[in-house]
């Protein structure tokens, strides 16, 4: 897999009895399929944790969502300490370019989620963004909010 612009981490790789690689994915309590994308969202799930504080338990990976009649999954939402939305974090593969489809589709889901903060990464290029549902208006922010700045705004 390709290095990241994200901290490196111990991961738990293995193969499936059809040679499909596999990771250890601490949150599922499985080993999931290694695509691109999951090495991404791994790697920020372990940035979220062990870097800026968020409790595992308030981390939910692939949570349903409905968006105009279809049922969709957000790659990944941080919750707050009352299990509210706090962070909705949009991964794709590092080949994928973040353009402004991939942010308006990760901006659109999160019309329905309702998260102060989104994040999109290729694991390469980051945008974070604190979203103000009442005036409609993003602010784009240099780095991620660490969890006790994000639950203190």
């Amino acid at each position: 897999m390709q290095a990241l612009d994200l901290p490196p981490f111990e991961a738990k790789l293995t193969t499936s009895a059809t040679n499909q690689p596999l990771i250890w994915d601490a949150l599922r309590r499985k080993h999931v399929v290694l695509t691109p994308e999951e090495w991404v969202r791994q790697h920020v799930v372990h940035y979220l944790a062990n870097h800026l504080g968020y409790p595992r338990g308030l981390l939910s990976l692939e949570r349903g969502l409905r968006y105009n009649q279809r049922q969709k999954r957000s790659d990944l939402l941080a919750l707050d300490p009352n299990g509210q939305p706090l962070l909705l974090v949009e991964c794709k593969a590092p080949t994928v370019a973040i353009t402004a489809e991939v942010a308006q589709q990760a901006s659109v889901y999160n019309q329905t989620i309702g998260a102060p903060y989104l994040l999109i990464t290729n694991g390469m290029v980051h945008y974070c963004w604190q979203v103000d549902f009442t005036t409609r208006s993003n602010q784009r922010l240099a780095e991620i909010p660490a969890f006790a700045e994000a639950i203190a705004r």
